[in-house]
């Protein structure tokens, strides 16, 4: 049996994501200084999470608060992070750069829900879930081989914080974890010592959502029993935070078990002022 936490992201917010305009993976937009804000609010709420792992979108706005999260953490501020682009914001083809009312307007003469919709050269919704599923095999695959073999982390790239205009990205030597030894202490999620690993992922709201509906729909996550489900399936807010134990057979054709610690929390940004 292994277990090991995942704590997913949505990043902070951007200009574009204030005026409600459509981002999608065309539209490469920073963080907002309100969206710096958030990120070092949910940095310091994970402060106490000794991540093994850290993955982010390779988008900037998404690179920018991984970044931030990481150099807020108690355990060291130089985490390795993974750029990948099955962790992007879903493509939204046509309207990527536009109002979301025009998005919601082609999906109302289309005769469809908005969420479903897929404008001309957009991805659809099951193609956003195939990533989050694809890389969540790639996740528990790659923790299993590393156990196995008694190391920690993969080849990683080092990202260092650069505020005045996203990350300097550069090839290091692997650095290697030692799963027996991390001392996993979150004082804000209760999460159990008894992981052998602790994953960052840093992404994008409709994605996200994709993840979610996949692991409550497919994989039949358990939800804390106080959330309301109906939103389970709805876009996050910029820096929510979602945490999640998983634990599975190391058997191929076993399913994880996933249970949500928590989903969608958004305290640490209560406070925060324009």
């Amino acid at each position: 049996m292994m277990k090991f936490g995942v704590t997913l992201v949505r990043h902070g917010e951007t200009r574009y994501n204030k005026a409600k305009i459509l981002q999608g993976q065309g539209v490469d937009e920073p963080l907002s200084q309100f969206g710096f804000k958030q990120a070092e609010a949910a940095g310091k709420f994970l402060s106490n999470i000794k991540f093994t792992h850290v993955f982010s979108s390779d988008l900037q706005r998404a690179k920018q608060t991984a970044s931030a999260i990481v150099l807020k953490n108690s355990y060291g501020s130089k985490l390795k992070i993974i750029c990948d682009t099955r962790l992007r914001e879903r493509k939204y083809g046509i309207v990527e750069g536009k109002p979301l009312n025009e998005l919601r307007a082609m999906a109302k003469s289309a005769g469809q829900k908005c969420p479903f919709f897929t404008p001309p050269g957009a991805e659809t919704v099951a193609e956003v879930q195939a990533r989050a599923e694809d890389f969540f095999n790639y996740l528990c695959q790659l923790l299993m081989e590393n156990t196995e073999k008694g190391n920690g982390a993969p080849d990683q790239f080092e990202a260092v914080a650069d505020y005045s205009g996203g990350l300097h990205i550069s090839l290091k030597n692997p650095s290697c974890v030692d799963f027996n030894s991390s001392d996993i202490n979150d004082d804000n999620s209760g999460t159990p010592v008894d992981l052998m690993a602790n994953v960052l992922v840093v992404s994008h709201g409709g994605f996200i959502r994709q993840w979610v509906r996949y692991f409550v729909e497919d994989l039949k996550c358990l939800l804390p029993q106080s959330f309301d489900e109906s939103k389970a399936f709805s876009v996050c807010p910029n820096t929510a935070v979602s945490s999640f134990i998983i634990t599975f057979n190391q058997v191929a054709s076993s399913s994880p078990g996933i249970m949500c610690d928590y989903l969608y929390k958004c305290s640490h940004i209560d406070d925060i002022s324009l």
